[in-house]
């Protein structure tokens, strides 16, 4: 019998894992609904899915699997929306949502004895965004957050990790509060910080000086993040505020201690809090997909010379590496090299590095 998958929001985690589920069972027909015809069409022609639905019902109607691929406020309203929908009376349901506890009581609520539903969170990114960069191998090796209900089967939650297993995630079962505990303090938390820490500088000018210039070196790694989409983002800290309430209060004693220790000028003091920091932080491990997208980047030394770019970019796409961004280093802070190329991944920066020192330039990593 014909099994069928509708994706529901067709950007780049859906579209991801549209391509891991085909991968992994081709025998599975897979159906896309989205709300952007344009979308649908790409992931049409790309062959990530067989066909479309004009609706969300239509879609749920015939699915052996719902799987809900948007931010959270989409989410909730996609559940709601499916309490009306004529379900098969096993379908399972599930979604990638960066909190789970609201999604988990709208499902409760809403679709209680219509489904199983299942909260899911692929913590896996790219740095590009839409069905075009979608991938089957994006979530390879990252933590994929499976959250069940208090009395939830076993059996559909087996089910899920098997339709699931191209991804090649590493599955974590969590409660829907241990969940958004955790992406708070290690994803959420952090992007307010970035965000804070720009618009500090960008209230601090300073006569004569380009700051934004001069800040491209380590200030411009730790605040990546900060360039991320600002509608999700919105969206995500809104529905998991109460946990990062707790977190600023508690940023907010921590940062008392560092001016008390700035008010004392204890030296050693501040030596230890460096010194704890790096332990920490040279502890976490190097080949792990985290919450927040890793950053493969490749310095290398070249003239100033206007055709540059174009030779570099040249040996690099000849040999099909994909370069996510390129950048002209002007502020050198404790890095070496003038040019900074960014790669999806540490195969392909590999690949490009083997490449470029074939072809007679000095690269330089910074891990």
């Amino acid at each position: 019998m014909q099994i069928t998958v509708l994706i529901a929001g067709l950007g780049l985690i859906g579209g991801s894992i549209a391509e891991s589920i085909r991968k992994e069972h081709p025998g599975i027909k897979i159906v896309g609904f989205d709300t952007d015809r344009k979308t649908l069409g790409e992931a049409m022609q790309r062959g990530i899915i067989e066909e479309t639905a004009t609706s969300l019902q239509e879609g749920a109607r015939d699915a052996d699997w719902i799987i809900l691929c948007a931010p959270v406020s989409a989410i909730l309203s996609m559940i709601e929306q499916l309490s009306t929908a004529n379900l098969k009376h096993d379908v399972i349901v599930t979604d990638v949502g960066s909190t789970k506890r609201y999604i988990m009581l709208q499902a409760d609520h809403y679709l209680r004895g219509k489904c199983h539903f299942i909260g899911g969170h692929p913590m896996a990114g790219s740095h590009k965004s839409g069905v075009s960069a979608a991938k089957a191998d994006l979530f390879e090796n990252a933590y994929y957050f499976l959250v069940q209900a208090a009395d939830q089967e076993e059996a559909p939650v087996q089910k899920l990790e098997d339709l699931l297993k191209g991804t090649h995630a590493k599955f974590f079962r969590v409660t829907p509060e241990t969940h958004d505990k955790i992406v708070g303090i290690i994803s959420h938390f952090p992007h307010l910080i970035a965000a804070s820490l720009v618009l500090h500088l960008a209230n601090h000018p300073i006569e004569g000086a380009n700051l934004r210039m001069l800040a491209a070196g380590g200030f411009r790694d730790i605040t990546r993040i900060a360039s991320s989409d600002p509608t999700m983002w919105a969206d995500i800290v809104t529905y998991n505020r109460d946990y990062l309430l707790t977190l600023l209060d508690e940023w907010t004693n921590e940062m008392e201690g560092l001016k008390e220790m700035l008010m004392d000028g204890n030296r050693k003091a501040f030596h230890n809090f460096f010194k704890q920091a790096k332990l920490f932080r040279d502890g976490f491990p190097k080949k792990e997909k985290g919450a927040i997208p890793g950053f493969y980047d490749l310095y290398i030394d070249v003239p100033d010379k206007p055709e540059v770019i174009s030779k570099v970019t040249g040996y690099i796409g000849r040999e099909g590496v994909n370069l996510t961004n390129l950048e002209i280093i002007e502020a050198r802070e404790n890095v070496s090299g003038v040019m900074r190329l960014s790669f999806q991944d540490a195969g392909g920066r590999e690949k490009a590095r083997h490449i470029l020192q074939k072809n007679g330039y000095h690269t330089y990593l910074n891990d």
